[in-house]
């Protein structure tokens, strides 16, 4: 069995160590987080082209790849640990990575488009491997941008269904927050996925420059 089903118009890196990641990450993930992670190459692969931007001559093909196929491991169990999920997830990347005996050049590469994900405009204006990944989720997401040619979204789904993808990300990430909330602190997107689920209102900035400890800038003036 081939690690991906054959996509002849929709090629993507087949060198050892993407297709290792491929059923690393395959064997730890839920089908539907899988299945995200792996369209979102195929989307910000369109997109890079809809910019001029051509596989292996405008960026490396295979660390766009890399990072896209990682970019939600933090959401597994393997990937579960202190902090959020998208700074979790870019350090099981890189230890996976690393012990592939990928640079440690490349591996910072997808340490950044994994841990930079989810700040958008920020990755978007890395270079364009870390663009284009940070592009191609948000796109499987919500198709938000250039219209896919005809038939493309077909081909891509047919071969990776969606499954209720960005249900399945809501409720992993909710899942993990609820477990440890330190692992959605206020103001980031777990911390407002568990806020909507749990109803729990959010400090003022106020409220959290007062708490103790704190430098008293909100005390009234001495004498």
């Amino acid at each position: 069995m081939t690690p991906l089903p054959e996509l002849p118009d929709l090629p993507f890196p087949r060198t050892e160590v993407a297709l290792n990641t491929v059923r690393y990450v395959r064997d730890i993930s839920a089908p539907a987080i899988f299945n995200h992670a792996v369209r979102a190459y195929f989307f910000g692969r369109f997109l890079g082209e809809e910019k001029g931007l051509r596989p292996d001559e405008d960026y490396d093909d295979e660390l766009l790849f890399l990072g896209c196929v990682l970019h939600d491991v933090g959401l597994t169990e393997a990937g579960d640990g202190e902090q959020t999920f998208d700074l979790d997830g870019a350090d099981l990347a890189a230890r996976h990575l690393t012990a592939q005996g990928v640079s440690a050049e490349r591996v910072e590469v997808v340490w950044d488009a994994v841990a930079l994900h989810l700040t958008g405009a920020i990755a978007l204006r890395k270079r364009p491997e870390i663009a284009l990944m940070a592009a191609g989720t948000g796109y499987d997401i919500r198709p938000h941008g250039p219209a896919l040619p005809a038939g493309y979204a077909d081909r891509v789904h047919a071969a990776l269904p969606r499954l209720g993808g960005a249900a399945a990300l809501h409720d992993a990430i909710v899942r993990q927050a609820l477990a440890k909330p330190h692992k959605a602190p206020v103001f980031t997107l777990p911390g407002e996925l568990l806020r909507q689920r749990t109803g729990q209102a959010w400090p003022t900035w106020r409220e959290l420059v007062d708490a103790e400890p704190s430098w008293g800038d909100y005390a009234p003036p001495a004498g």
